[in-house]
């Protein structure tokens, strides 16, 4: 989900302007460039997989004016790529609904926070936590971070746009259209997790060094 106009209030953009600018600039860092440049097979798969999700996000549903909903594909990309590229990816996609239109320059620190960070930060944790302390199970990396994550990658999104409706919209009627929109999530967690699990076991099966954050040697070798 993504807002399409500033309903929210001037200190709110603000606020979460900030937060996402902090966030982007330790993600920029840690030179997420510089893996790029070492590996041009990186290149090419972070490329087409950052232009396959901004047309992606073009396919969208308006439930209001203000609001549309559609896949992010955040949590498989932080999967894929790591956090960092993923990030980036999300700023390229965010910044291509403000170039064309679809969103004003104000909201693009509220989207990248809902749809960039937040979804993100809720990956990496569940994969750290199946990293460290579950089995070395290939089942269990891959229903847990990929589909489970995936799910709850989208619900955080959709609980971090109602709350911050909730918070500081400046029109009350929004605030009632938000809980409406809640009713939605239950639709959006299954196909983002679907869609997540499904290409994340293709890339584990095929090209398991595709996948950054998943080591074949562990899952897969020594077993």
């Amino acid at each position: 989900m993504t807002f399409s106009e500033p309903i929210l209030a001037a200190w709110l953009l603000i606020a979460c302007g900030l937060i996402s600018l902090t966030v982007v600039t330790l993600a920029l860092i840690q030179r997420p460039w510089q893996a790029l440049l070492a590996d041009r097979g990186l290149q090419h798969r972070w490329l087409a997989a950052s232009v396959a999700v901004v047309l992606l996000w073009q396919l969208r549903a308006q439930s209001v004016d203000w609001l549309t909903l559609h896949l992010m594909l955040t949590a498989l990309m932080t999967l894929i790529f790591k956090a960092p590229l993923a990030l980036t990816t999300n700023l390229l996609a965010n910044l291509s609904l403000v170039v064309l239109g679809k969103a004003g320059w104000p909201l693009l620190g509220v989207n990248v926070l809902i749809t960039g960070v937040i979804p993100i930060a809720i990956t990496v944790s569940i994969w750290r936590i199946v990293d460290r302390y579950l089995p070395d199970n290939l089942m269990i990396f891959l229903f847990l971070c990929g589909f489970f994550g995936a799910a709850l990658a989208t619900l955080g999104t959709g609980l971090a746009g109602l709350g911050l409706v909730m918070l500081g919209a400046i029109d009350p009627e929004a605030v009632h259209l938000a809980k409406e929109y809640a009713l939605f999530l239950p639709l959006l967690m299954p196909s983002e997790a679907f869609l997540t699990g499904m290409l994340l076991s293709v890339l584990m099966v095929y090209h398991p060094h595709w996948v950054a954050t998943f080591n074949d040697h562990r899952y897969i070798d020594t077993k």
